[in-house]
């Protein structure tokens, strides 16, 4: 567990359209001020040296495809107090935009995404580690909904990608990166209880009363 003196940081992971989004942005609101949520998916290797018929092509749901030593140092920064400039992707196009994201250091930071438990380095700056657990069926509804309505893609690509890369690598990577959990919360922001047993923790953190 963290100590007093340095942010508490929080890893949330789970397969895609599991609801680990939900869980981190639902947690950091209920401590305004006091926490800051970080998406693994803004650190996606920026692929603009291709082109776009090489770049639909990558494997987007393998570790490689992000730059998980940058978020790793970025983590380090952020515990020792200092803020960070972390990457903004665009996934209409796989690459990275000229503009950042600032994050000043908080006394919560929470990282969430489908693979932030596969990287020791991750692992090694995370004080709970939280896999949300959700029905297959109701993660790819959610995965299509997000893709064609906030990611401009189309309904063939989801399908072929998911086919081609979003399942096999959920088989190969996300899942077996449950067992590194502290906590596995099934059916994600809609566990009530669940959020509320992680809120009590965190909220003594956040609000001096660990």
């Amino acid at each position: 567990m963290s100590s007093p003196t340095r942010p508490l940081v929080v890893g949330i992971a789970g397969g895609t359209g599991s609801g680990k989004t939900t869980v981190a942005h639902k947690l950091a609101a209920s401590m305004p001020g006091r926490a800051v949520t970080i998406e693994h998916d803004a650190y996606y290797r920026d692929q603009a040296h291709l082109s776009f018929e090489e770049r639909v092509k990558i494997n987007y749901d393998h570790p490689s495809s992000l730059e998980s030593d940058l978020l790793a140092s970025h983590l380090r920064t952020l515990r020792e107090g200092q803020a960070v400039d972390i990457p903004i992707y665009d996934f209409a196009t796989h690459t990275r935009r000229t503009e950042t994201r600032h994050i000043e250091a908080a006394r919560v930071v929470i990282v969430e995404g489908i693979l932030v438990f596969t990287e020791p380095a991750l692992r090694e700056q995370m004080d709970i580690k939280i896999f949300v657990d959700t029905d297959s069926d109701i993660r790819l509804i959610r995965r299509i909904r997000r893709d064609l309505e906030q990611r401009g893609r189309t309904f063939q690509s989801v399908r072929d990608q998911y086919y081609q890369t979003v399942r096999p690598m959920h088989i190969e990577h996300v899942e077996p990166s449950k067992r590194w959990a502290d906590l596995i919360v099934p059916e994600g922001g809609d566990n009530k209880v669940a959020l509320d047993v992680l809120l009590g923790q965190l909220g003594r953190v956040a609000f001096g009363r660990d």
